[in-house]
């Protein structure tokens, strides 16, 4: 008896064993998955800032290579570029004053030096065979280099330095033709990578593994409880993430991507339901005159203002605005007819007009809008970008008609008015 009883202790204890190693096996599995969604939203950070900063780069540069270099005053700071083999590199002026030509690589690292002491962040202009000895590839930029080459796109890794993290991102620069000025010699055509920018950022965004190390014990204590908290924690986490990246800064509508990404959902939805789908375009009339008259300040007040009386004009859930860009606004009206729409767009212009805002160079004297408004059946066989165009298309014409209106995109009329004129 006593040994039956032994055994079917120790019995009792290997399950209990077995049970902890097992629910422990499930927490470390619950802790790698979060740890490692940790990580791919730390590089998803992480790349898409660089994306942001290496677009803003290639704009300046594009701006001054398409004025063949630009000239600033020489003083010692600022020298004349030996590199540059131009001769209008250096100019005087008739009051002595001496100007040189900076060419789109020496204004990247002049710009790099100037937000290395400001903001901490570090872009290097590099090739394989530069002109310049300071433009040498590292060793990691020379292997992305050979690699872009290759096909790559871009590359980015987390590196550590003097005991901090930064995030390096490089992408390849194709030779337009007006780089072809300098770097013809070299032996470059249009359409060949001739080098690449690289990105150093110091990445503040630290790991959370307090929060994520007593979350698990927490649930690995009191398992359900444990559970809900950390998972709530994680989805507002994630969803303020996700609401910085879709909504315009401005206006606190989504913005153009988020327009897009909705369009394709609802143009599927409409096409999978034979529901009919409509797209309203709206454009702030006379904005131009209205930032030249009360300034960008009272026309970034109007934008918001415009934006909201749009978003609140919009009476069922799955009605969408979004800013398209400057002054103008997207609504995307699921399930809703071509005579339901233009129902939806007068409300709208009749809100906006009835906020009264001033505008002294509008024929009312007060803010108004246009709007165009196109529709998709559910049998249609336009593309959802066609939808777009097509409202941009009534929108024009309703400017074209005298502004704070609607036209609705009718294939017909605009065919007739086509051959009429």
């Amino acid at each position: 008896m006593k040994y039956t009883n032994f055994i079917a202790f120790m019995n009792l204890k290997k399950n209990i064993v077995y049970a902890i190693l097992i629910w422990t096996t499930l927490v470390a599995v619950s802790f790698t998955i979060n740890y490692l969604n940790a990580i791919k939203e730390q590089k998803r950070i992480a790349i898409e800032t660089a994306r942001c900063v290496f677009d803003i780069i290639l704009t300046t540069r594009m701006w001054n290579a398409s004025h063949g270099g630009v000239y600033v005053v020489v003083n010692d700071k600022v020298k004349p570029n030996p590199y540059l083999k131009d001769p209008m590199r250096d100019l005087e002026l008739d009051n002595g004053l001496k100007l040189t030509k900076i060419n789109p690589a020496l204004m990247t690292r002049q710009i790099s030096e100037f937000a290395k002491g400001k903001e901490g962040i570090v872009f290097h202009i590099t090739s394989l065979r530069p002109i310049n000895p300071l433009n040498k590839p590292t060793p990691i930029e020379e292997r992305f280099l050979k690699e872009f080459e290759k096909g790559v796109k871009e590359r980015g890794i987390f590196i550590k330095r003097d005991g901090k993290t930064f995030y390096l991102y490089m992408a390849p620069l194709i030779t337009k033709k007006t780089c072809l000025k300098c770097h013809a010699r070299q032996g470059y055509k249009e359409g060949d990578i001739r080098g690449g920018i690289s990105i150093t950022l110091p990445f503040v965004m630290e790991m959370p593994w307090l929060p994520l190390v007593l979350g698990h014990i927490v649930i690995w204590v009191v398992v359900l409880c444990g559970i809900v908290i950390a998972g709530n924690k994680l989805n507002n986490a994630y969803e303020e993430l996700r609401r910085q990246a879709v909504f315009d800064s401005l206006t606190g509508v989504p913005n153009r991507n988020s327009l897009f990404r909705r369009l394709v959902e609802e143009y599927r939805r409409c096409q999978r339901y034979s529901q009919p789908l409509s797209v309203i375009m709206c454009d702030v009339d006379d904005f131009k005159a209205y930032n030249d008259v009360y300034g960008h300040v009272k026309g970034d007040e109007c934008l918001k203002k415009v934006a909201q009386t749009i978003r609140s004009s919009l009476k069922r859930p799955g009605d969408f605005c979004a800013r398209y860009g400057g002054e103008e606004f997207v609504v995307l009206l699921p399930d809703t007819s071509l005579e339901g729409a233009l129902h939806v767009a007068e409300r709208i212009r009749a809100n906006v007009e009835k906020m009264a805002i001033p505008h002294i160079k509008s024929p009312i004297q007060v803010v108004t809008i246009s709007l165009g408004v196109a529709a998709a059946e559910c049998n249609t066989s336009i593309s959802h970008y066609e939808l777009i165009k097509r409202a941009d298309i009534a929108l024009y014409l309703a400017k074209q008609q005298g502004k704070n209106q609607i036209q609705p995109y009718i294939e017909s009329d605009l065919k007739e008015e086509t051959v009429n004129t």
